[in-house]
């Protein structure tokens, strides 16, 4: 039977894909809108449907079972999910209204994380006894790991674009790298959608699984993914001006080469870490891409002032989302 709880629990799994959506809309469009390669509106429009595209492609599901196992089961109940969904919710909605790229994907695993601990502490257990260390381990690692890894490879994919176009006519150049543009926005999209449809799939088969309605994860139900791929497509059709501005202008000025340059190493870092199933931050990834077109040109080309403010709203996330979820699992809890 299907609890009122759970299909609280689900709605709101879905509202948070929503979120998702417009909250990291930015990461994928910024560049093609600040070198006016696409206007704001067209841009959400290509992007949301290559998140959808993504859906007939990833079907492994790796990064939402990685998801899905970040808490221990026997900690997992529809307060804990709950909780750590209404924390992550409120933590996006704060970024996105003061313009922070944050990680939408690291604010859901910090909820799920944080009010696992907590539900452990109240039955007696010790907080890490609820989460699968090897599972966290590896997702905190790639705070630092993705950025970097964008950053590296958006740096040889520049210098090989120099040295390929260096005899080419500036104004030839740039008409062909704004098309190409098209196209590296599309797969930054793509992986995006693939990786973080996949986050919100994960909780969802989760609160499934905590009221026994599927056994285990590998029976979670079609519509799931149709849903959370559907949604985060919305979300990015309603955009995410203010971080926008941040993510394209902010950090370094871009031309079309340089974005095409970002996108690409954008999409490549996605490639990677969803084939290995690392639950991985758009937002760090192409913000770490953006930097390392700009490191080409000059370190003073990177307004490192912005860039370390982005560091430091990466390093809170988790932390942040966790107390947040286990000061709402407290009140959930003495409310039952």
């Amino acid at each position: 039977m299907v609890s009122t709880l759970l299909i609280v629990v689900i709605i709101l799994a879905i509202v948070f894909d929503y979120i998702n959506g417009f909250h990291d809309a930015a990461n994928s469009i910024a560049t093609v809108v600040s070198t006016k390669v696409l206007t704001p509106f067209q841009a959400v429009l290509w992007a949301a449907l290559f998140n959808f595209a993504a859906y007939f492609y990833f079907t492994d599901h790796k990064v939402a079972n990685t998801v899905a196992k970040t808490v221990i089961e026997n900690y997992i109940t529809l307060e804990v999910i709950l909780a750590g969904l209404i924390a992550a919710i409120i933590w996006n909605l704060f970024t996105w209204w003061y313009g922070i790229p944050s990680s939408s994907s690291h604010t859901l695993i910090g909820g799920f994380a944080g009010a696992g601990m907590t539900h452990a502490m109240i039955t007696g257990a010790s907080a890490l006894d609820a989460v699968n260390m090897g599972y966290v381990i590896k997702i905190v690692a790639f705070i630092v790991l993705a950025p970097v890894i964008g950053m590296v490879i958006s740096v040889i994919i520049t210098l090989i674009i120099i040295n390929i176009c260096k005899n080419a006519k500036p104004a030839t150049a740039e008409k062909w790298f704004k098309r190409l543009q098209l196209l590296s926005s599309a797969a930054l999209s793509f992986f995006h959608g693939g990786n973080d449809a996949q986050k919100v799939m994960g909780i969802i088969a989760t609160a499934l699984i905590a009221s026994k309605v599927i056994p285990n994860f590998e029976a979670m139900p079609a519509w799931v993914p149709i849903a959370c791929y559907s949604a985060i497509s919305l979300g990015t059709m309603s955009g995410g001006w203010k971080i926008v501005k941040t993510m394209g202008t902010k950090i370094t000025k871009v031309n079309a080469l340089e974005g095409v340059a970002a996108e690409s190493a954008g999409a490549v870092t996605l490639g990677i870490t969803e084939h290995f199933g690392i639950p991985v931050s758009t937002t760090h990834t192409i913000t770490g891409s953006i930097v390392g077109v700009g490191l080409v040109k000059s370190v003073s080309a990177v307004r490192w002032g912005v860039t370390i403010s982005l560091i430091w709203a990466w390093v809170l996330t988790i932390p942040v989302s966790a107390t947040l979820a286990a000061l709402i699992y407290g009140v959930i809890y003495l409310l039952k």
